[in-house]
């Protein structure tokens, strides 16, 4: 069997981030960690409509600040702030310390692993086709500029007795390579069949890590310097091969070439 690892956890470092960042004792990790996974289920949840593609957790000295990227930015704030205000009042109570919502809007949906996976189970769910769903989901993120897209479900599809896999893939996903920025997205969908499974792979191109930044800043500045040194060889050449033609045919002195008069 193909052992697969996590997309996100295999660039985890590299060219990824930690979606939670904080330091604590051993004696409150366990329960910090748990409030986190809390707060991100009812997060998601409560925003299911707003279509939440990721939740950033930071914790520093007694406040909690977490980033929600979402697709509708507007239904979370609400009219005059509403919605966010009572979202922070509910995220309060679970925890203690000041807590502090950023709202970050996603510019392009289509292109979001998360979004595109929640996407086609909620069109599973209205009893779409899912190769409908799938077809027209690989179709809009390339459209929008996706270097490469794979999504796949699994479960009784279409309700089949029996359960199966079916996806489709346009460009390339290359989930091996480290410096390829993949993202990837799961979601589940609750047909009347059963729970169908839904993935989503998508490729933004590849992200340059410092050294190779490096590496490649310095091969750029070698070729400048030999792009300039020849340019400066070849203007000394065409110095020097003007120069050697006015040698070639010098001019001979009035004195050489008119002899004197006591001569004659």
């Amino acid at each position: 069997m193909g052992q697969k690892a996590h997309p996100f956890g295999l660039r985890l470092g590299y060219i990824k981030d930690w979606r939670a960042k904080w330091f604590s004792t051993r004696k409150e990790y366990v329960r910090l960690l748990h409030e986190d996974l809390k707060i991100r289920k009812y997060l998601k949840e409560k925003l299911r409509l707003a279509g939440v593609a990721d939740i950033l957790i930071e914790r520093s000295s007694g406040k909690l600040r977490i980033w929600i990227y979402t697709a509708r930015p507007g239904l979370i704030i609400g009219r005059g702030g509403q919605e966010i205000n009572r979202v922070r009042d509910e995220v309060s109570s679970m925890t203690t310390g000041e807590v502090f919502l950023d709202i970050k809007e996603v510019a392009v949906p289509q292109t979001n692993a998360q979004l595109v996976a929640e996407n086609i189970a909620l069109q599973l769910e209205k009893r779409v086709a899912f190769r409908k769903a799938m077809k027209k989901a690989v179709a809009s993120a390339m459209g929008k500029g996706a270097g490469g897209i794979k999504v796949m479900c699994k479960g009784r599809l279409g309700g089949s007795e029996i359960a199966r896999a079916e996806g489709y893939k346009e460009g390339k996903v290359p989930l091996s390579t480290f410096r390829a920025n993949v993202e990837y997205g799961f979601a589940e969908a609750f047909t009347t069949y059963g729970t169908i499974g839904v993935k989503a792979w998508v490729y933004h191109g590849e992200v340059l890590v410092k050294k190779e930044e490096a590496q490649r800043a310095k091969q750029f500045e070698q070729q400048k310097i030999q792009k300039a040194s020849r340019k400066e060889l070849a203007e000394k050449v065409a110095a020097v091969s003007s120069g050697e033609t006015l040698t070639e045919a010098p001019l001979v002195p009035d004195e050489v070439q008119k002899p004197s008069d006591g001569i004659q």
